[in-house]
């Protein structure tokens, strides 16, 4: 029998169930009734973002290693990750414009926009910019600028493109992470080359597509919860609200992925 083996462990104790279902606090009087389901769905966000970020940082060391299999394996959990997060909007929209409004001066200058988990999830996909983070605490801004000094999941593809034999310009490779990666003609060509003579990469190419098209959905879907939520108000937290949100559409992630479509 294995030493680690606890005869006292329980589904219970394992998961912290008595723990996690005290973080649940509404502030409403009453408590007003859709509190409850906004803290759940909104917590919920916050676990699967850090299950994205754990299997991101996976994905990324196995495309630099060369192992395609559990690349794919990895990628296509976070697709479906994204899916189910896309979904959760749903049941956010069972909840009506008033019910909501019937508790959200509680919320008072919190919002969604300082999800510092969100920002690293950004970050890790290779967004780099100065307003990212901004508006966090000192001690995130810090966990966040070390991860934009440091290869993205892009990075990682590009290691990984090379190591198949396709020709990544050295310039690319080895530029300075920190700045925001700019498409580019060479890699272009070189995913061109490598979806006609290399199978198996191609897949790896099409996963990432799938979770950036993922990311571009939740996103949609979030501007159209607001908008129907709140309308043209202006967000919690002192944010434009909608007229944000609106601005983070249609800016794909991978853009070289999506520039070689009209090229096949």
């Amino acid at each position: 029998m294995s030493e680690k083996y606890d005869s006292a462990l329980t589904y219970t104790s394992y998961l912290k169930v008595d723990e996690l279902l005290q973080l649940q606090k509404p502030l409403s009087d009453g408590p007003e009734h859709d509190e409850l389901l906004f803290i759940i769905i909104h917590q919920t966000y916050e676990l699967w973002f850090k299950q994205l970020l754990h299997e991101l940082s996976a994905a990324a060391r196995a495309m630099e290693s060369g192992d395609s299999h559990y690349a794919l394996s990895l990628l296509g959990r976070v697709r479906t990750i994204m899916k189910v997060c896309v979904t959760q909007v749903d049941i956010l929209e069972t909840m009506t414009p008033l019910q909501f409004n019937a508790f959200r001066d509680y919320l008072s200058s919190s919002s969604g926009f300082q999800s510092a988990q969100f920002r690293k999830v950004e970050a890790l996909l290779g967004r780099r910019d100065s307003k990212m983070a901004g508006h966090l605490p000192e001690d995130m801004q810090a966990e966040i600028e070390e991860i934009t000094d440091t290869n993205s999941v892009w990075d990682s593809f590009l290691i990984y493109v090379a190591g198949r034999g396709f020709n990544i310009p050295a310039d690319v490779l080895s530029r300075s992470k920190s700045i925001a990666y700019e498409s580019n003609l060479q890699v272009q060509d070189a995913l061109l080359e490598l979806h006609r003579k290399d199978a198996e990469a191609a897949m790896v190419s099409e996963r990432l597509i799938d979770i950036d098209e993922g990311i571009q959905e939740w996103r949609y879907r979030h501007v159209k919860m607001v908008e129907r939520t709140i309308g043209a108000k202006m967000g919690s937290g002192g944010s434009s609200g909608v007229q944000y949100l609106a601005s983070t559409l249609f800016n794909p992630v991978f853009k070289d992925l999506w520039e070689i479509r009209s090229r096949f």
